[in-house]
C-alpha cells in the first residue's frame, strides 16, 4: 500500500513538473515570436523569392562562402600594437555637432560619422543613412545589454530627411527598432539585405518603402546606383533564427564618386571579387573593430580590413565599428590605431573624423587628425 501511494505522489509530482516546464516552453516561445524586437517570421513566398534570388541560400539558411568557424583558434598576428588602454575611455570622447549640407548637391560627397557604424553620407544630391543605431543600449531588452560609452552626437529628431537607408545585417549594433520607428516618418526609403525587410514591416514601415536585395544585386535611386555586395558575417536576433536573415556590404556608385561600407565582416576573397566587378573605389568605409581571435572568422583585426581596403583599390579607408559599444576585449583605441599605423606603413589614406564631424571629400586631409591619442 505505501508503495502504491508512494507512486501515486510520484506520479502527481512528475505531472506538475511536466506542466512547468510546458507552461516555460510556451512563455519562451511566445516571447521570441511575438516580442518586437525579435525577428520576425519569414513567409513561404519570401523563401521561395530568396531561392531563386540569392546565390547563398538553402535549407532556409543563408551561408557563407567557404567554411565558417564561429569559435576559432586563431593568433593575432598583429597583438603587440596594442595601446593597452582600458575597454572604455577614462574621458569622455570629444563629440561635435554634424554639419551636414542643407541641400546636397549631385556632385557632392560628405560624410558624418555619428559613432560605431551609423554614417551619413550625402551623394547623389541624396542623404544616405547607414546602420542607425541611435540609442545608448543595443539590446532586445532594457535591463540589459552592452551601453554606449560616448555621447551620441545627435537624435533622431536632429536628423535631416533622408532619402535612403541601409542596413548591413540584423545584429543589434546595426538594426534598432526604435531607432527606426523614430526616424521612418522623414524615410522615405529603405534598401535592405534580403529577410530584413520583413522586420521592418513588423515594425510598422510602409511595404513601398522597402527593398530587399540578395548579393551581386542592385538598386537605382536617382543618379545612384547602390549594389549589395557580399561579406562575411552572421545573422540572427534570437536563439531560434540564425542566419534566416542576410548579411551584406554596400557599394554606391554614380559617375563621380564610388563608396564602399563593410558592415561586419570576416576576411576572404569577396573584397576582390567586389573590386573586379565595380573597380577602384574612392572611399572604403571598413570594419575594424569587436574583432578577437575566438570570432575570427567573422571579423577582421584593423590590418586585414586595411588589407581588404586595399583590395578595393580605396583611395582612402575610414575605420568604423568602435567609438560607441563594448563587444570584444580589445582597447578601446585600439582599432583606429592599428588600423591607422598599418595603413600608413603601406601608403593608404586615412580618414578619422570625430564623433558627429563631417567632412567634404575635397576636403577630407583636415580629418586625419589621430585624436584618440589624447584620451586615456
Amino acid at each position: 500500500m505505501k508503495k502504491f501511494f508512494a507512486e501515486r505522489r510520484w506520479a502527481r509530482v512528475t505531472g506538475w513538473i511536466l506542466l512547468v516546464l510546458a507552461l516555460i516552453t510556451l512563455a519562451v516561445s511566445l516571447f521570441i515570436n511575438l516580442w518586437p524586437p525579435f525577428s520576425a517570421r519569414i513567409s513561404r513566398p519570401d523563401r521561395n523569392v530568396y531561392y531563386s534570388r540569392a546565390v547563398n541560400y538553402e535549407g532556409n539558411r543563408f551561408f557563407n562562402q567557404g567554411t565558417l568557424t564561429m569559435v576559432t583558434d586563431a593568433e593575432d598576428p598583429y597583438a603587440s600594437r596594442s595601446t593597452g588602454k582600458g575597454e572604455t575611455p577614462e574621458g569622455e570622447l570629444p563629440a561635435v555637432t554634424p554639419s551636414p549640407l542643407a541641400e546636397p548637391g549631385e556632385g557632392d560627397l560628405t560624410v558624418t560619422w555619428l559613432g560605431h557604424s551609423t554614417t551619413l553620407i550625402q551623394m547623389s544630391g541624396m542623404n544616405i543613412l547607414i546602420d542607425p543605431v541611435l540609442t545608448d543600449l543595443v539590446s532586445p531588452v532594457s535591463f540589459t545589454g552592452s551601453r554606449r560609452y560616448s555621447p551620441l552626437p545627435v537624435t533622431a529628431e536632429d536628423l535631416p530627411h533622408i532619402d535612403l537607408v541601409l542596413i548591413s545585417h540584423d545584429h543589434y549594433d546595426h538594426l534598432d527598432m526604435g531607432t527606426i520607428q523614430a526616424i521612418d516618418g522623414k524615410v522615405d526609403r529603405y534598401i535592405v539585405p534580403f529577410g530584413i525587410e520583413n522586420d521592418l514591416r513588423r515594425w510598422g514601415v510602409d511595404n513601398e518603402k522597402l527593398t530587399a536585395l540578395g548579393w551581386w544585386e542592385d538598386a537605382t535611386v536617382g543618379s545612384l546606383t547602390v549594389a549589395c555586395a557580399p561579406a562575411r558575417h552572421y545573422s540572427g536576433r534570437n536563439i531560434t533564427d540564425k542566419n534566416r536573415t542576410l548579411w551584406a556590404s554596400w557599394a554606391l556608385m554614380n559617375g563621380t564618386y564610388k563608396v564602399y561600407e563593410s558592415g561586419d565582416s570576416g576576411t576572404g576573397p569577396h573584397f576582390e571579387e567586389i573590386h573586379n566587378r565595380w573597380g577602384d573605389f574612392d572611399l572604403a568605409l571598413m570594419d575594424c573593430a569587436q574583432y578577437n581571435t575566438r570570432w575570427h572568422d567573422v571579423h577582421m583585426f584593423p590590418e586585414e580590413a586595411v588589407d581588404a581596403a586595399l583590395a578595393l583599390g580605396a583611395k582612402a579607408a575610414m575605420p568604423i565599428h568602435w567609438g560607441a559599444f563594448v563587444l570584444s576585449d580589445h582597447a578601446w583605441d585600439d582599432p583606429p590605431e592599428r588600423f591607422t599605423q598599418y595603413a600608413e606603413e603601406q601608403g593608404l589614406e586615412v580618414l578619422t573624423p570625430r564623433l558627429g564631424e563631417t567632412f567634404n571629400w575635397d576636403d577630407r586631409a583636415e580629418r586625419e587628425v589621430r585624436w584618440w591619442r589624447e584620451i586615456r
